[in-house]
């Protein structure tokens, strides 16, 4: 019945657009990662990046150069969609205003669709070198995060413990993702393991600011396995930082995030946010109360699903 209604929804978008939601469903359907599509048009003798195929299905830009349009047709032969179907929706405006701008009332506050998206392409493309399937072959059972802002008000620290299973055999290493607020050297983000795992490759991004790190298991596992381990990233490199901000590609077990600040830097005002994905409204919002020695705030999300949950807080 699932895939039933994921063809239906692709059948919809595809007479309706906008583009990058047809072609986002469209590789959903098809379970075709970015890396294996880059490979298929490399085959075909066109060159795309994997970051380019993140930007286009995420909106953030759209196809408009030959090659560009060459590698489109081919995706709608590699997707098994009708002929110039996708084509026929780069004829029309991303957005109703026409101009491909969004309004100020469709984008979310503090970082910015673009930068969002961005990030997102910077971390499918070290994902990629460092030669590793999307979903790492591990399911999140739960994951306990502690984030520590300090008196300068920069993102200091934060630290995870997380419970995965895994559903594949083999499985013996986590990429964990660090995503800086503006201004952060990646250079100097520092990638500690705690209980069970060390730290092995990291891989950074200067540009959005990403770091991808790899933590290497104690054991290897076998499929239905469960494992418990903790690392952290250390930063305070950083600019002033008003919100945390935790993407989710795949649904999950239980998230529970702690945000702590320093008694010398308290905020004014504290809530919780969700969104489906990075270019829509941020919506179930709600304020949060400061508690306890370390004035933390906090969120408990039981079952996460395919999105964006974070905090954001207000300095004056």
């Amino acid at each position: 019945m699932a895939h039933h209604d994921a063809q239906a929804d692709l059948a919809q978008l595809l007479r309706t657009g906008p583009f990058h939601l047809a072609l986002r469903a469209a590789l959903a359907l098809r379970g075709l990662p970015l890396q294996r599509v880059r490979h298929h048009l490399a085959h075909r003798g066109i060159s795309v990046g994997v970051t380019s195929l993140c930007y286009w299905q995420q909106g953030a830009r759209r196809p408009q150069r030959p090659e560009s349009l060459r590698a489109v047709r081919a995706l709608e032969e590699l997707l098994q969609l009708p002929s110039g179907s996708l084509i026929r929706l780069l004829q029309t405006p991303p957005y109703g205003n026409g101009d491909g701008a969004r309004t100020g009332a469709d984008r979310p506050p503090a970082r910015s669709y673009r930068a969002l998206v961005a990030a997102s392409g910077a971390v499918e493309g070290l994902i990629a070198e460092l030669g590793a399937p999307a979903d790492g072959g591990l399911h999140t059972v739960g994951h306990h995060e502690r984030v520590r802002i300090g008196a300068d008000r920069r993102l200091l620290r934060r630290d995870s413990l997380q419970v995965v299973r895994a559903h594949r055999d083999g499985v013996d290493r986590y990429l964990a993702i660090h995503h800086g607020d503006p201004g952060c050297d990646p250079a100097r983000v520092a990638v500690p393991a705690g209980d069970n795992c060390r730290t092995g490759r990291v891989r950074t991004h200067p540009e959005t600011g990403v770091v991808v790190a790899e933590l290497l298991f104690d054991t290897r596992l076998r499929s239905g396995d469960t494992y418990v381990f903790g690392y952290g990233f250390e930063d305070g490199t950083g600019g002033v930082s008003t919100e945390y901000v935790r993407g989710f590609s795949f649904a999950g077990g239980q998230y529970v995030l702690q945000v702590g600040f320093h008694e010398d830097a308290l905020p004014v005002r504290c809530l919780r946010f969700a969104q489906a994905s990075a270019g829509s409204p941020r919506g179930a919002r709600g304020d949060l109360t400061l508690t306890g020695r370390h004035r933390t705030v906090h969120l408990v999300e039981q079952g996460v699903r395919p999105g964006i949950l974070g905090i954001a807080w207000d300095w004056d």
